[in-house]
């Protein structure tokens, strides 16, 4: 009987995360790289035999169980473990339930994005775009047509964010310093914790500044910024706290002195 597409699938991304895992310290040279399949099987806690048939695309009998098991013995980051029961068509009985729908923003501000003439945008507690005035959607034109709300992942995740941001580096050192600070005032937001899983599992970078555990208040300052069509922009950015049912910034930016006036 032919395998089905879905778990000839299953079976070769098992086996690609088991030849990517560190061998095993044995003497002698070994053939294969990574761990063998009956290392990988141990350390799933499956028969040899039953790890085998799964490498070899079989429609065998599957269950939660079984993939649960596999995920944690290859150590599946939580985007190869929904991967994984997908493939095998499967509810992941730990997967998290999705986060809640973010409470709406007050008319009254979004009101006030648009009364204002300078560049000016809304960020809710996880630091997802709410709204956007005009200037704002000229001025942002990488981050408004990533299509991607939420600044961390913008900042992290796009690419054309490391060209568009001058000083790169040192801005998305002092977000996720921001971002730390602002999770201190709205412990267990399931947004919150929600995008931190997700950032965490897709951008080291992002693991690795959020481990700093370094804590900064978002005052605003000094701004700069590529544009693909106006070049450098400077721009001296404030911010405004709202306290209603979620917290909300207005971030506003004022033109600073440009290169060469």
């Amino acid at each position: 009987m032919t395998p089905s597409p879905a778990r000839r699938e299953l079976g070769a991304f098992i086996r690609a995360k088991r030849e990517a895992m560190p061998p095993v310290e044995t003497a002698g040279r070994r053939r294969t790289p990574g761990l063998r399949r009956e290392e990988a099987a141990s350390r799933c806690g499956l028969s040899a035999t039953l790890y085998t048939w799964l490498e070899q695309g079989r429609d065998i009998s599957l269950t939660a169980r079984t993939l649960a098991l596999l995920a944690d013995g290859l150590d599946l980051t939580l985007a190869e473990r929904a991967y994984l029961f997908e493939l095998g068509q499967r509810h992941d009985p730990e997967s998290p339930p999705p986060p809640p729908i973010p409470a709406p923003v007050p008319e009254i501000v979004l009101k006030s994005l648009s009364a204002i003439q300078t560049p000016a945008y809304l960020l809710d507690s996880s630091f997802t775009a709410r709204g956007w005035n005009q200037p704002a959607i000229s001025l942002f034109t990488p981050w408004h047509e990533s299509r991607e709300p939420n600044l961390l992942r913008f900042v992290f995740l796009i690419p054309a964010a490391r060209t568009f941001i001058c000083d790169w580096e040192q801005s998305a050192r002092r977000l996720v310093a921001e971002f730390r600070a602002e999770t201190g005032h709205t412990q267990n937001n399931p947004n919150q914790l929600h995008l931190l899983d997700q950032l965490r599992q897709e951008s080291r970078e992002f693991l690795a500044l959020w481990n700093a555990r370094d804590v900064q208040a978002k005052k605003g300052g000094e701004r700069s910024f590529q544009h693909p069509e106006k070049g450098v922009l400077r721009y001296t950015q404030l911010n405004f706290l709202y306290e209603g049912q979620e917290r909300h910034r207005l971030i506003m930016l004022h033109t600073s002195a440009q290169p060469g006036n």
